[in-house]
């Protein structure tokens, strides 16, 4: 094999077979990622379809289940694979690792819904997801091991950055091919079963990388450790069991992986988040923006990578943190700036006051999205972060009573849903009412829709809303439409009761009387000024991830090394980082400030910023060979 000659000599170039491994290396995780992010971005169509029709708990538990599936289940992934790639090599493991996320996708576009196939298609659901956590878990660690040991030592970082290029390219192929099928099916199409396409388009890219990869030959490093009878017998008690290993391990996670996942998942997922739920931004243009800024800044990757052959790796990462330390407070307020001028104004001028008793207040962490808040402060608090109305929490009323909500000169009373029992509902609506009416009057961007309304509803809605001055004899004089009974009991505007036997009803469409939406205007929504901002956070995200691979890789010996960097990894990134969106959402909603969350990463960046300055040794100039 030629290229095991020269893997570890310094001053050459790269060779065609060497262009061939950081190609099919990088593809393939590209698409792993692609699968992965798929079901993150899909997850309302595959709620719909495998989830909508049980009851509540069961419901509650299978999205925990593919939550934790998604996230949790990746660093497990790196100890299995991790010790098949240190026992039997790198390119089988993970040739075995792409194949299991490749064709774990694929049948969740093919997988029949439950009102196919019953219980088990949720069941099946997380089996698949579970795969995909376990295979992701093995592909990154193998990917970034294989590439690390085929490059020459002064190019290292650079052929490995590569890799680190993957994440950002699986996400921006994921949401241009949404964006593609969604478009030229159109929403209902692409809701009804459009969303599939995307999960069977990976069966074509999981053939091309498979072909790539079974042409490609063993890590010359490993390959030559294994000829001399090197290897490790117990990679995982040699790595984890012997403090020497173990310590290498530990120091990789807080001093390094932990502030990059962090940084990398505020830069990248949580941007997209704040915008579409925080900022209301419409969705499709905030994918738009997102992949706009992912464009302008993946090469920032490479660049940072092959800097770090020069100057180092550790000084790039330590810049990266520091600067996302210093500088998320005023980024995101900008971001608000750039995208809901009239929200940020209203947020400066107006703050909400929550009045209740002591205990009443609970912190909301709620990673599922499946949590319900029942006592008269969380129900008040949970409205007002969804609407993202700052507040401060007065612990002053007295035992048992109901938490109030002041707004301006308006004071509204919240109620304990489960005192509330058949009630609960009734009251929910009536308060988010009377909040959205005093938000409106205190300048937030609200708005309300039109109200599809039957003809013997229309003066109690008419009654109901004396703001709006509407005139019942004008709405019937106007036009209407004949909607047959089965439809309109579906749209939920009358009851099976309430149509009496007709086969017909009238139903008006009343403007701006329906339900209320906090929204930005998409006329001054500053595009640009929200593109350089994600721009930024990208640059910090490719600081801080461009060169982790070589310095990860550079930190264990060559016998554990595929278990002994990918477990740092992949807790760093799986926990610190999957878990950062329902953090820092959780601590905005205790505060009542949208951007008091901005602690946990500034938090988790600072404490590697710390233990990586003192006790983290650069890598730079290491030789892969020479440390078995």
């Amino acid at each position: 094999m030629a290229i095991a000659a020269t893997a570890g000599d310094k001053r050459r170039g790269m060779s065609r077979e060497e262009k061939k491994v950081i190609f099919a290396s990088s593809l393939g995780t590209v698409f792993e990622w692609y699968d992965f992010y798929l079901y993150g971005s899909l997850a309302a169509f595959i709620g719909a379809a495998f989830f909508s029709q049980y009851p509540e708990a069961t419901r509650n538990i299978f999205a925990l289940l593919a939550f934790a599936a998604g996230f949790l289940v990746r660093p497990f992934g790196a100890l299995v694979f991790g010790r098949i790639g240190d026992l039997v090599g790198r390119k089988y493991t993970f040739l075995i690792t792409i194949l299991i996320m490749g064709l774990s996708t694929f049948f969740v576009g093919l997988l029949p819904g439950s009102a196919t196939i019953g219980i088990a298609a949720p069941i099946i659901l997380i089996g698949l997801r579970m795969l995909q956590g376990l295979a992701l878990g093995g592909e990154y660690g193998g990917a970034a091991t294989y590439v690390a040991e085929h490059a020459p030592d002064d190019r290292r970082g650079y052929y490995t950055s590569w890799i680190q290029t993957t994440a950002t390219l699986g996400l921006f192929l994921s949401l241009v091919i949404i964006l593609a099928v969604q478009t030229y099916l159109g929403k209902e199409a692409f809701a009804a079963w459009g969303w599939r396409v995307p999960f069977l388009l990976s069966f074509v890219l999981l053939g091309i990388s498979v072909w790539i990869r079974l042409s490609l030959n063993e890590s010359p490093t490993f390959q030559r450790m294994k000829d001399e009878g090197k290897g490790s017998k117990a990679p995982l008690t040699e790595a984890f069991g012997q403090w020497k290993n173990a310590k290498i391990a530990l120091l990789a996670l807080f001093g390094l992986t932990a502030g990059q996942a962090v940084v990398w998942y505020s830069g990248q997922f949580y941007a997209l988040f704040f915008l579409q739920n925080v900022l209301k931004v419409d969705a499709q243009a905030v994918n738009i923006m997102i992949a706009i800024s992912l464009a302008l800044g993946t090469g920032g990757f490479v660049l940072f990578g092959w800097l770090s052959d020069k100057i180092g790796r550790k000084p790039i990462i330590m810049a990266g943190l520091a600067l996302a330390i210093v500088t998320y407070f005023p980024l995101f307020k900008a971001l608000t700036w750039a995208a809901n001028p009239a929200l940020a104004t209203a947020q400066e001028n107006v703050r909400a006051t929550v009045t209740a008793a002591p205990g009443d207040c609970r912190f909301q962490f709620n990673p599922t999205g499946t949590a319900k808040f029942t006592t008269s402060c969380d129900i008040a608090t949970a409205f007002l972060t969804k609407n993202s109305v700052p507040y401060d929490v007065v612990s002053t009323a007295p035992a048992g009573t109901a938490a109030t909500i002041q707004i301006g000169e308006t004071k509204i009373e919240s109620f304990d849903a489960i005192a509330a029992g058949d009630e609960a509902k009734a009251k929910d609506a009536a308060l988010a009412k009377a909040i959205n009416l005093a938000l409106q009057d205190a300048g937030y961007p609200l708005v309300r829709e039109p109200a599809k309304v039957v003809d013997s509803k229309l003066d109690a809605l008419v009654a109901a809303n004396p703001r709006l001055n509407l005139d019942a004899a004008a709405i019937r004089a106007g036009d209407k439409a004949m909607v047959p009974v089965e439809q309109a009991i579906k749209d939920k505007l009358i009851t099976a009761e309430e149509a009496a036997g007709a086969t017909e009803v009238a139903v008006y469409s009343v403007p701006g009387a329906g339900a209320f939406k906090m929204v930005a205007d998409p006329a001054a929504v500053n595009w640009t000024a929200i593109i350089a901002i994600l721009f930024v956070l990208v640059i910090y995200v490719t600081m801080v991830y461009g060169p982790i691979a070589a310095i990860l890789v550079e930190m264990f010996p060559t016998r554990i090394r595929y278990t002994g960097m990918s477990l740092p990894y992949h807790i760093g990134n799986g926990w610190f980082g999957g878990l950062l969106p329902a953090t820092v959402f959780a601590m905005s909603a205790a505060a009542g400030d949208i951007y008091y969350g901005l602690w946990y990463p500034i938090a988790i960046s600072a404490m590697s910023l710390v233990i990586g300055m003192l006790f983290v040794k650069d890598t730079l100039g290491t030789d892969l060979h020479a440390k078995q």
